[in-house]
């Protein structure tokens, strides 16, 4: 095992008040794209840039062309729940991890059984009537056609936050406050370029910033353990050596 590796298990067995921070990372090795990898989301052609259509404003004006794009692109339903999300649950079980703040939608964390989960940008599992608050599935949302309506004939829209909306205060707020209490930050799977979000690793107050993605992130010098290595072989490591799994 490497020296980072033997460093990471050192400190996640040492400590029991952690806090994950996670990103697209996380679910890419469940087969979710990355909205901003070369083969990601982002790179991909249709007929409005993504980040348009995934805009409060485009929603508004064009609900249509908004669906057609998030059935297609944004409903991973099938995904399962990978290494990180498995260890995660653990950590939380043995009284660890205090908290998993993700900016993924996907609901892959609760998933795999972790409870404290902080949703910085919603869920695509929740959906509501714009109109009366009536729950549906995203099940139903993506075998319906069009632009699906409420049984009251209201438009369903989906719990999560798009461009140009504001996150949701009370989860921000708890955000900040596991994260300032952290003894342990473990950040993974996210290129800490997306705002607010991102900033909410300036909170972190403790010596044991543990920074986990393939590529470089805006807040590598600032690491006190940095590795580049896929987040579902790092947590692996934590596995005992006649593990299975």
């Amino acid at each position: 095992m490497s020296t980072d590796l033997n460093t990471f298990k050192k400190w996640i067995t040492e400590s029991d008040n952690i806090v994950f921070f996670g990103g697209a990372g996380v679910s890419t090795e469940s087969k979710i794209p990355d909205f901003r990898s070369v083969d990601g989301l982002y790179n991909q052609e249709y007929d409005y840039p993504p980040e348009q259509i995934l805009s409060h404003s485009f929603f508004v004006r064009n609900p249509l062309e908004f669906y057609r794009f998030y059935r297609n692109k944004m409903l991973f339903l099938d995904a399962e729940p990978n290494m990180a999300h498995k260890m995660l649950v653990r950590l939380e079980e043995q009284g660890k991890l205090k908290a998993v703040v993700t900016q993924n939608i996907d609901g892959l964390h609760q998933k795999a059984g972790s409870k404290n989960v902080l949703e910085l940008h919603g869920s695509v599992l929740r959906n509501y009537c714009e109109y009366c608050g009536k729950f549906y599935t995203a099940e139903y949302i993506l075998h319906s056609e069009g632009i699906p309506h409420c049984s009251c004939g209201g438009r369903i829209k989906p719990d999560v936050v798009l461009y140009e909306e504001g996150l949701d205060n009370d989860i921000v707020s708890k955000a900040v406050s596991s994260i300032s209490k952290a003894d342990v930050l473990i950040v993974g799977g996210t290129s800490l370029t997306v705002y607010p979000a991102a900033g909410l690793v300036d909170y972190y107050r403790g010596n044991k910033l543990i920074l986990i993605n393939k590529t470089v992130t805006a807040l590598d010098k600032n690491a006190d353990l940095l590795i580049n290595d896929s987040i579902g072989k790092v947590f692996a490591s934590l596995l005992p050596e006649d593990s299975e799994e």
